[in-house]
């Protein structure tokens, strides 16, 4: 893997604790709508790449009966 230095990219994080992923990442990682960062916490800091497209499947995407309004708001904050 080539290594080279480059400029650090920032950016703040909101009240609702959203940040913008600022452009060279998002080019660096080919990032498009829709898909799934992956975070990994290391004791070097934290690792972030674009997640392979079933790792970041939701497990219960298949019950569809359980996607109703009533059901996300019992359920919604778990």
């Amino acid at each position: 893997m080539n290594r080279q230095a480059r400029v650090p990219a920032f950016s703040k994080v909101s009240v609702k604790s959203q940040t913008v992923i600022p452009r060279e990442v998002r080019e660096r990682l080919a990032l498009k709508p829709g898909d799934t960062l992956r975070y990994r916490v290391t004791d070097q800091g934290v690792l972030l790449d674009k997640a392979p497209a079933n790792e970041g499947d939701d497990p219960f995407a298949t019950f569809s009966e359980w996607s109703n309004e009533a059901d996300e708001k019992a359920y919604g904050g778990l």
